[in-house]
């Protein structure tokens, strides 16, 4: 029996996106799955919106990581992009480098042994082909789960076609379940993901965010 496919769709300065892929990968320790990430965007998700200008600000400085991680996928692979996500958020979310992402997005290249020319994507160009790229690889996220959310969104059972499968925001945990517990909460939202009627859950989350 093949693994399961599931799809993770991450930006790569949301640190809820982070906890969550790295849930996804203690899962894929204890059940047969076979997660793939992929690429969304704050920046994109909120264009035109009346928002608070510091998270204007972010938004507006978080074009580049996207841009850069759209263009990992687009030319190397996702696998790539796996492993690039992981050495810029050991540093930008578990490290708390966060005063210059272009550099830490360059740290990450080369601690994933990727050709180091692929940041030259990195300044926002409207309507080029990176943007159009990542724009893409965004829609096929807001395809499946709309556009009330924010990152991360999970999919299950589709087949990397636009609408394939069925998606959520989400699941947002702090700290990251591990072992049988990474597998149990897996496990359930798979189970709902196969329930047609359902649609959420949510309860007010309490403290910071625990990298450990």
């Amino acid at each position: 029996m093949s693994a399961r496919p599931v799809e993770l769709f991450v930006d790569p300065v949301c640190p809820f996106a982070w906890m969550t892929s790295r849930w996804l990968l203690h899962a894929a320790k204890v059940r047969d799955i076979a997660p793939t990430y992929s690429v969304m965007s704050l920046s994109v998700l909120n264009e035109g919106r009346d928002l608070d200008a510091d998270y204007r600000r972010m938004l507006d400085d978080s074009w580049g990581p996207a841009r850069l991680a759209i263009q990992i996928v687009s030319t190397q692979g996702s696998e790539a992009f796996a492993r690039w996500y992981t050495a810029w958020g050991e540093r930008y979310h578990v490290g708390g480098q966060q005063d210059d992402r272009r550099a830490v997005a360059v740290a990450a290249l080369e601690a994933a042994e990727l050709p180091a020319e692929l940041i030259d994507v990195y300044e926002p160009v409207a309507g080029d082909a990176t943007d159009v790229a990542l724009r893409a690889s965004h829609d096929s996220a807001i395809s499946r789960v709309g556009d009330e959310v924010g990152t991360p969104v999970i999919s299950f059972g589709g087949d990397g076609t636009a609408q394939s499968g069925t998606a959520y925001f989400g699941p947002v945990v702090s700290p990251s379940p591990k072992g049988e517990d990474a597998g149990r909460l897996f496990d359930a939202l798979e189970t709902l993901s196969t329930l047609d009627g359902f649609y959420e859950l949510k309860r007010s989350r309490t403290g910071g965010i625990d990298f450990s």
